[in-house]
């Protein structure tokens, strides 16, 4: 079965929606992919939370010093899951070879 360019955009657009996701009262439009509309939005939700969270703790006003927080605070954590999960690799690396080395004694 051969689907021509047409039909092949026209499914990539049905597998699409257009949303707007708002961030520090402002509007962005985007288009996503159906099964990532639900994570986008959650991802929108929490930087308004995280926004909202330091404008109370600091009393900052000044949106762009706020998303710049939100950046960093979002890229720390990120850096320090990543590090969680090498960690967790290497210790799971580290069982295969143990299991490894048992069974090559018990053969």
């Amino acid at each position: 079965m051969h689907c021509s360019l047409e039909q092949i955009t026209r499914y990539k657009l049905m597998d699409e929606l257009s949303v707007k996701i708002k961030i520090a009262d402002r509007e962005y439009p985007m288009k996503v992919k159906r099964q990532e509309e639900e994570k986008v939005r959650a991802a929108g939700k929490v930087i308004n939370e995280k926004i909202k969270r330091y404008r109370e703790q600091f009393g900052i006003d000044d949106k762009q010093d706020l998303l710049a927080m939100v950046a960093f605070d979002c890229l720390v954590d990120k850096m320090a899951e990543e590090e969680s999960l090498q960690e967790i690799d290497e210790t799971v690396a580290d069982k295969v070879n143990y299991l490894n080395q048992l069974v090559a004694q018990a053969l």
